[in-house]
């Protein structure tokens, strides 16, 4: 019997996309200290969590190789991010109309 091997699908990135990537990065740092430091008290932590997911976005993609996994994994990151989601949601939306 042969052995069926798995293929592999290799996936060579340039350097180049991984300093634009990097840079992107520091970009949103720069943003997220920005919005720290300004006085938008009610929208400052809804900005910068959406910064943060901006961030965790591009890690997830291109640092995690996630551009290049099959639909069931990015379903599961879906999935998953839509639970963490509701769940921050619920906790904004019982501290706010207290």
């Amino acid at each position: 019997m042969e052995q069926k091997e798995a293929k592999k699908h290799i996936h060579i990135v340039a350097n180049r996309t991984y300093i634009s990537v990097w840079m992107a990065l520091l970009i949103l740092l720069a943003a997220t200290i920005a919005v720290a430091k300004m006085s938008v008290t009610r929208y400052s932590v809804v900005i910068n969590l959406l910064i943060a997911s901006l961030k965790a976005f591009l890690v997830l993609l291109f640092f995690m190789h996630l551009k290049y996994e099959g639909r069931f994994l990015k379903g599961m990151l879906i999935l998953t991010i839509a639970a963490l989601t509701l769940v921050i949601a619920l906790t904004f939306s019982d501290v706010w109309f207290r």
